[in-house]
């Protein structure tokens, strides 16, 4: 991208190592890695000097690379490096940007999703004091604390403004803007890699919207190199999603882990049982105007504290190449469609309400503890069967919160119920019908009433003969144990994931 403001000069010189050009568009760019051979160089003035060699980067088949170019609020930008993470649940990237006036930025690609920032001058407080869930008051605003996690450099690309050393850990805290309207949620980002730890600020951004152009062409990725044998039966796994972190074989149903990439050692858990959702993946359907793909399923069950009884719903994550990722949810109560939020809401009356782009929210019933019982399909976090957080919900008539929480993030999505009237003709095939009170339902005719009195006059006498000849029997499986069908209650975001 030439440099629309003229106010940048442009540095060449030969890498030290190999001789090939290394270029620095941005003053303030002190690194760079050699395209050709990887050397990892330092600038210092107009001499370059090699200190070492940059591993070679995740393929995580990102659409984004070195001079794609965009616009954002009116202005251009030129991606021009990019810094390779790796955390216990994944990978994420952060693109280096240059803008037009020359200067820096940071568009940060996880989980499908993206974020656009600008550095941000000021202190930050230790990372130990920043807990997972609390409040924290950074430049006179207001935060939640989203995500703690440990992070390491796996690579990097390009030019860079700063290094973190290969490999060794550092901390990075993610913070999220409390209240407000949903457009102006931020995301506060703190980098403990560098001293001082290095601030950065943005919102959440989709790919459209940046008009870029440079992208990869999709049609020239390599599919084959998405194609791997199952680690348990060794049928054939096809890895369709760039994004993905976790898929289970079509044949055996084990779930495998895709986060150390499809070269490493595949960690992978066997699943013995099988439950078939009602919406086929690989299945379409349009709603809110888009067209998303059902790409994973997972069940998932819930007890609140102090309860001893379980409760049961099911997600569906579908995919839409422009607007990312949303969980279109099955419980007890009828079906939502929800996705994850940038910000946070602002909890009131000791969490008992929750304030989201102007809309109060009561919370409701108690907190409760979820866990993930079944999974198929892609996913763009690292799922694993036993997955536990601890989750709440809140509504406002149609219109849905949660939040969940693990040990080292919360995630709050928001959404809101649609009818399976809806889900029937978005999807083409039918719907369990929503849950509701007797008192609320149709009256039912007479006829109707006679056969329901009859099955359970029916029924009664069955159970009678069972309780007697109960001494002839060895036991049996409790009366729906194992069943996929039909949630007890329920609602939640699809997991917490970075």
């Amino acid at each position: 991208m030439t440099d629309p403001a003229g106010t940048q000069r442009h540095y060449r010189a030969p890498c030290p190592s190999c001789g090939a050009p290394v270029q620095f568009k941005s003053a303030q760019s002190a690194y760079a890695v050699c395209s050709y051979c990887q050397s990892t160089v330092a600038r210092d003035g107009d001499a370059l000097a090699r200190i070492g060699k940059m591993a070679d980067l995740f393929d995580d088949h990102s659409l984004l690379q070195p001079g794609v170019s965009g616009r954002i609020d009116g202005q251009a930008f030129e991606l021009v490096g990019r810094l390779q993470y790796r955390y216990p649940e994944g990978t994420w990237s952060e693109w280096y940007a240059l803008l037009a006036d020359g200067s820096p930025a940071w568009l940060s690609e996880d989980n499908g999703a993206y974020v656009f920032s600008l550095p941000l001058a000021g202190d930050a407080p230790p990372a130990a004091s920043l807990h997972v869930g609390a409040t924290a008051v950074i430049n006179g605003h207001g935060y939640t604390v989203a995500s703690s996690v440990t992070a390491s450099l796996i690579a990097a690309q390009g030019e860079l403004p700063r290094l973190p050393p290969l490999g060794q850990p550092f901390a990075v805290v993610e913070l999220r803007s409390q209240g407000g309207s949903a457009a102006a949620q931020r995301v506060l980002s703190i980098d403990y890699g560098s001293q001082p730890p290095a601030l950065t600020e943005g919102r959440a951004v989709e790919l459209a919207a940046l008009q870029l152009s440079g992208l990869k062409d999709e049609s020239a990725r390599q599919d084959q190199g998405r194609q791997f044998a199952c680690p348990n039966c060794g049928a054939p796994v096809q890895v369709r999603l760039e994004q993905s972190q976790s898929i289970t074989c079509p044949q055996c149903r084990t779930l495998i882990d895709l986060s150390a990439g499809i070269g490493g050692q595949l960690r992978h858990a066997r699943q013995n049982e099988q439950i078939n959702p009602q919406i086929a993946l690989g299945s379409v359907g349009q709603l809110d105007g888009a067209a998303w793909q059902v790409v994973g399923f997972q069940a998932r069950a819930g007890r609140s504290l102090g309860d001893d009884e379980s409760f049961y719903w099911q997600e569906y994550l579908l995919y839409n190449a422009t607007r990312g990722f949303v969980f279109l949810v099955d419980a007890q109560d009828g079906w939502s469609l929800v996705r994850t939020l940038t910000g946070a809401p602002q909890l009131k009356l000791g969490g008992a309400t929750a304030i989201y782009d102007g809309v109060t929210y009561k919370k409701q019933e108690q907190i409760y503890r979820a866990e993930t019982t079944y999974v198929i399909g892609e996913f763009y976090w690292q799922v694993q069967r036993g997955q536990i957080t601890t989750n709440c919900d809140y509504a406002a008539g149609d219109k849905l919160l949660s939040s969940e929480k693990s040990a080292s993030e919360v995630t709050w999505s928001g959404g809101r119920k649609i009818s399976a009237l809806t889900v029937s003709a978005a999807f083409k095939q039918a719907m369990r019908a929503d849950a509701r009170p007797f008192s609320a339902a149709p009256q039912a005719n007479i006829v109707s009433i006679i056969i329901i009195l009859v099955v359970m006059v029916f029924v009664l006498s069955l159970l009678s003969q069972c309780s007697t000849n109960s001494s002839n029997t060895n036991g049996g499986t409790g009366y729906g144990a194992g069943t996929a069908g039909g949630s007890f209650g329920g609602y939640s975001s699809g997991g917490g994931h970075k």
